[in-house]
């Protein structure tokens, strides 16, 4: 059996073996040489093991590290001088397609990523991960100001506590765009933002500039994203309902990448004057109009809030439907 050539052989480190897609998108990023360089960072190595490892002369390696950066290939350890590989599809669906320089055939082919390959690949990550990767959060402005609402589940709090703050332009639009919602929305918190920030790939926001343009999203009608887990996560997206990769039957998936919130919106059957603002805002067929008054499928409800923020009736509002220990599965 002959050795895979270095493209499935990166292809195949981030698990993903059978694409045929990944290897093309891979060969546009690297030359042979730096494909040798980037298998060589795993485990973590400094500029001379790398050129030890990849038979790259070191002169030759250390030009390279600093591209291969940007182009989100090779990652910075948390030790000075020290590189790592990138690890797995999505780091590098993010990282390589913010990457300077790009032209439209890269971007065609991650389209045609998602459109034959994304799915199934997206469906054996899901199969074997503990919970949803990602959680959608609600839009604070419209819960109930009775509730106590835990950090991790409130777009405001996420940012007061945010210690970094940056925006990129989200990776899903890039690709496609066709809906003509704002490109750069996808705000990176603490981590992440450092990374944007020295990779060149985001610009600086300050709390209340990050604010602003979280409830300038809302109004737009994107959805509000972050990672499933309870500590402060390293992004907000701010999704539609149809480039972005994260929904069921959107998108360009079928698998349930992203859980609901643990809220569900709610109507006020004597406020509610029928306009259906809120059945177009719905990104889920979670609204439907019977007898007059919108009313809402708890089982289908994500708990965005997005049906809130544009009801002139202020009929809709967001009650907590899991408990305060809830994360989402």
């Amino acid at each position: 059996m002959t050795q895979p050539d270095l493209y499935q052989q990166l292809t195949n480190a981030i698990g993903i073996a059978e694409s045929k897609i990944i290897p093309r998108i891979f060969e546009m990023l690297a030359d042979e040489d730096e494909a040798r360089v980037i298998l060589a960072a795993a485990p973590p190595a400094t500029v001379a093991e790398l050129a030890e490892r990849s038979g790259v002369p070191i002169e030759k390696v250390e030009k390279m590290v600093g591209p291969l950066f940007q182009k989100g290939l090779l990652f910075k350890s948390s030790r000075p001088g020290v590189y790592y590989r990138v690890k797995y599809m999505l780091q590098f669906h993010d990282a390589s397609i913010l990457a300077p320089g790009m032209t439209q055939p890269f971007f065609d082919l991650w389209k045609e990523y998602h459109k034959t390959e994304f799915n199934e690949h997206m469906g054996q990550i899901q199969a074997i991960l503990p919970q949803s990767a990602m959680r959608v959060v609600p839009v604070d402005v419209v819960i109930q100001p009775d509730l106590q609402v835990a950090y991790f589940d409130d777009v405001r709090q996420i940012v007061e506590k945010a210690r970094n703050l940056a925006v990129t332009a989200c990776t899903c639009r890039v690709v496609d765009g066709s809906c003509g919602k704002p490109l750069e929305v996808c705000i990176q918190v603490d981590k992440a933002a450092d990374y944007a920030l020295e990779r060149g790939s985001g610009r600086q926001l300050t709390k209340a500039e990050t604010l602003e343009m979280l409830k300038q999203c809302a109004q737009e009608g994107l959805v509000h994203v972050v990672g499933n887990s309870r500590g402060l996560g390293h992004i907000i997206c701010n999704c539609c309902d149809d480039c972005c990769i994260n929904w069921v039957n959107h998108g360009q998936t079928t698998v349930n990448f992203t859980a609901p919130s643990r809220f569900t919106a709610v109507v006020d059957p004597d406020s509610c004057t029928a306009c259906e603002i809120c059945l177009d805002r719905c990104y889920f067929d979670a609204i439907s109009l019977e007898s007059g008054v919108s009313e809402i499928d708890e089982a289908k409800c994500m708990g965005c809030g997005l049906c809130a923020v544009t009801c002139e009736d202020n009929a809709i509002t967001m009650k907590q439907i899991r408990s305060e220990d809830f994360v989402p599965a």
